[in-house]
C-alpha cells in the first residue's frame, strides 16, 4: 500500500483579491497560513506522517508546506520542487479582477476560460513582463515548453510526466508522499487517479487547505474508488462547504 496525500494551497492574496493568479508568484494571506498550519494538525491527528514532499515551484505551495510540516515536526524530510506542479496558467488574464473580466468579455466567455477542459485563455504575447521566460526560476527549461496559456488538458498534460518519473518512484521507495501545490495541478492528477471524465472535471473543486488521502495499489490506482471529496480528511460537510466556496469563486 502507498499513501499519497494531496494539499492545495490556502489563500493566497491574490484569492483574497478576486484576481487571476496563475503562474504569478503571490503569497498566502493569514488565513491561508492558518488553513495550511490546520491541514498540518489534521494529518499528525490521523498519525499520517509524510516521508517525502513534492510542491510547484511557486511561493504559495512551498509556504504550505512548510506550515503544514512545521505543525508535524516533519521539516527534515526530503523535498521535491517542480514547475510541472504549478497552477494552470492564465494567460493574459493574470492579474486581472475577475468581476471586471466578467463585465468586459461576458460572463459565458469567462466561464469557458474558466472551467471548459480544453479552452485556454488569450494567450500573454511574447514581449509581456508576465512572460514566464523572463523569470530566473524558468531560465534552465526550454523556451517551448513554457506555456502563454493554459486549459486544464495542458495542465494534464504537463503534469502527467512529473507523477510518472518522480513522484510514482517516490511512493515505491518511501511509501507515503504529500503533494502541496494548486487547484489546477491537483484538478489533473485527481482527474488521472480517479479517472473522471473530461465532461466531468470542470465541476470538481479542490478545497484550500484540506488534505485528501489516496491509498494506492500496486498499479498505483486508488485501492477504493469513492467522490474526491470524499477523500479530504475532516468533517464532510465543512469540506462540502469549502468545495462550494470554491465554486461560487469560478463562477
Amino acid at each position: 500500500m502507498r499513501t499519497l496525500v494531496l494539499l492545495r494551497h490556502g489563500q493566497s492574496e491574490w484569492n483574497e483579491l478576486g484576481l487571476f493568479t496563475g503562474w504569478t508568484d503571490v503569497d498566502l494571506t493569514e488565513q491561508g497560513r492558518e488553513e495550511a498550519a490546520a491541514a498540518g494538525r489534521v494529518m499528525a491527528g490521523e498519525g499520517i506522517a509524510p516521508d517525502v514532499v513534492h510542491t510547484s515551484v511557486l511561493i504559495r505551495a512551498i509556504r504550505t508546506a512548510d506550515l503544514c510540516l512545521d505543525e508535524m515536526a516533519r521539516q527534515w524530510i526530503p523535498v521535491r520542487r517542480s514547475w510541472r506542479l504549478n497552477e494552470r496558467h492564465y494567460g493574459a488574464l493574470q492579474g486581472l479582477d475577475k468581476k471586471q473580466t466578467a463585465e468586459q468579455h461576458g460572463e459565458d466567455k469567462v466561464r469557458s476560460w474558466r472551467r471548459s477542459y480544453d479552452v485556454p485563455p488569450p494567450p500573454l504575447p511574447p514581449d509581456d513582463e508576465r512572460n514566464a521566460r523572463f523569470d530566473p526560476r524558468y531560465r534552465d527549461l526550454p523556451p517551448d515548453v513554457l506555456p502563454a496559456t493554459e486549459c486544464l488538458k495542458d495542465v494534464v498534460e504537463r503534469m502527467l510526466p512529473y507523477w510518472y518519473d518522480d513522484i510514482v518512484p517516490d511512493l515505491r521507495a518511501f511509501g507515503v508522499v504529500l503533494v502541496a501545490a494548486h487547484g489546477n495541478s491537483l484538478r489533473a492528477l485527481v482527474k488521472h487517479l480517479d479517472d473522471i471524465s473530461d465532461d466531468d472535471i470542470p465541476s470538481l473543486n479542490i478545497p484550500t487547505g484540506v488534505p485528501m488521502l489516496y491509498e494506492l495499489g500496486e498499479d498505483y490506482r486508488p485501492v477504493n474508488p469513492m467522490d474526491p471529496l470524499e477523500r479530504c480528511l475532516g468533517d464532510i460537510e465543512a469540506v462540502r462547504a469549502a468545495a462550494e466556496a470554491v465554486a461560487r469563486q469560478a463562477g
